[in-house]
């Protein structure tokens, strides 16, 4: 549990086809505007995370445009999903960070994050980590399915690093 910080300006952009967020963007000092794009930007995240085949199911997402926050909260699985869930919640163009009251119910290490710089390459980030720069495939494995390909990374991406296996 805590507050996660994000990149706002690296992500999915999820917020770009919505209406009620851009109306609310144009006239933010309308509340009835606010409160329909809070509630739109929430359902935009939570259903990216359904298609990146993580469960919902249970889970509470909000969002607060004022401080461009995420909250989610609920019980998952395993250690492995929340961080996925988190992660899936602040890599998007918009969101500053993620207050996580996610719980697990089987508890786990906990994973590092990284946020990638220009000209990280997932086996640098392997060498940082691991000390060892052929296991990057254990961090492209722990952020599937965000990552489709181990060269698909962007700078201000946030990825989980897991304890080394």
């Amino acid at each position: 549990m805590g507050v996660i910080s994000f990149f706002k300006e690296a992500g999915e952009k999820l917020f770009g086809k919505s209406p009620e967020i851009a109306a609310a963007v144009a006239e933010p000092s309308s509340a009835d505007k606010s409160a329909a794009a809070n509630a739109a930007a929430a359902t935009a995240i939570g259903t990216y995370i359904r298609t990146q085949n993580l469960p919902t199911d249970g889970l509470t997402i909000t969002f607060d445009g004022a401080t461009q926050f995420v909250t989610v909260a609920g019980t998952v699985a395993d250690q492995a999903t929340k961080e996925k869930i988190v992660l899936c919640c602040g890599n998007v163009q918009g969101v500053a960070g993620v207050n996580d009251e996610l719980q697990s119910s089987a508890p786990a290490d906990q994973s590092q994050y990284h946020i990638v710089a220009k000209g990280d390459t997932l086996s640098a980030i392997a060498k940082k980590f691991y000390n060892n720069a052929n296991a990057y495939p254990q961090i492209f494995e722990a952020n599937k399915p965000m990552l489709t390909h181990p060269d698909k990374i962007y700078p201000g991406q946030v990825l989980r690093i897991p304890p080394q296996a």
